[in-house]
């Protein structure tokens, strides 16, 4: 079972699917059928014979939780440290903007930490720790409505045209 910040099985969850594991390790003991297993304990017959192959060949401690699938590059620690410096804003950064971007926290990131990582993983990150896109809730002050006209009337149909060249 997935949960939505970040993929893969929460610690509790995993604890649950380890107890399971060993009380289907205790049947396999007691010479029950895979079938019986499986209804018995609502899981997949198929889940039941993987984890039968794993108990022969290693016993009740092969059936013990592997823990999570990988772990993070950017530890909660470091994570601290970066949100403080995701406060201090983009222009402390050098930005001409107030706006986070991916790329740019990527970039954030490989400067303080020495860490390489995809943007889908700086998202991955950044949507764990309960952050997410914004959007403004209404227009700047500072928008020109009669710029914006202009531009959509004069420079948006020649960039549209190269476009469809």
């Amino acid at each position: 079972m997935r949960y939505a910040e970040g993929g893969g099985l929460i610690a509790e969850r995993r604890l649950l699917r380890e107890r399971i594991r060993y009380e289907v390790g205790e049947r396999f003991g007691r010479g029950e059928q895979t079938a019986v297993i499986a209804k018995y304990l609502r899981i997949s017959e198929r889940s039941v014979e993987r984890w039968r192959r794993a108990w022969r060949e290693g016993g009740m401690t092969a059936l013990a939780s592997a823990g999570p699938p990988k772990l993070p590059k950017v530890s909660d620690e470091q994570f601290t440290v970066l949100e403080k410096e995701l406060a201090r804003g983009p222009a402390v950064q050098g930005r001409e903007d107030q706006r986070w971007t991916l790329a740019r926290i990527r970039v954030l990131i490989a400067r303080t930490f020495r860490l390489d990582c995809s943007s889908a993983a700086v998202w991955r990150l950044l949507h764990r720790h309960g952050w997410s896109w914004q959007c403004p809730a209404r227009r700047a002050l500072e928008r020109d409505e009669a710029a914006v006209g202009l531009w959509k009337k004069d420079v948006w149909p020649q960039a549209e045209w190269l476009r469809r060249r």
